[in-house]
């Protein structure tokens, strides 16, 4: 079983910067995808960046240049920092990790930008 814990949500003002972290724990292979999707209230989830195991990135065209996706293959950890931050991406943030053939998420954290 595979376990993935998301932290660093909160409240920010426009402009400002946050950085969310999540971690894997249980039966991770080295090949895998993980990412960050994020669903706002009466929207579909969506994609806002994903990351290979072999660091090949995908970011979301509404984040790109203020996003950036990252991880760390040893200890299982992803992060996504967060900068420019706009009204419009305040949303509940989820971690995905594909890990052939089997798809897992977090529970995910609150991101809210308002003044």
């Amino acid at each position: 079983q595979v376990q993935l814990v998301e932290s660093g949500g909160g409240l920010v003002q426009p402009g400002g910067s946050l950085k969310l972290s999540c971690a894997a724990s249980g039966r991770i292979f080295s090949i895998n995808a993980m990412g960050w999707y994020r669903q706002a209230p009466g929207k579909q989830r969506e994609l806002v960046a994903i990351i290979s195991s072999s660091g090949i990135t995908n970011v979301a065209d509404s984040v790109k240049g203020r996003f950036t996706i990252s991880r760390d293959n040893a200890e299982n950890t992803l992060s996504l920092q967060m900068n420019s931050l706009k009204p419009e991406d305040t949303a509940l943030y989820y971690c995905y990790l594909y890990n052939n053939p089997e798809t897992y998420w977090g529970q995910g954290t609150q991101v809210t930008v308002s003044s």
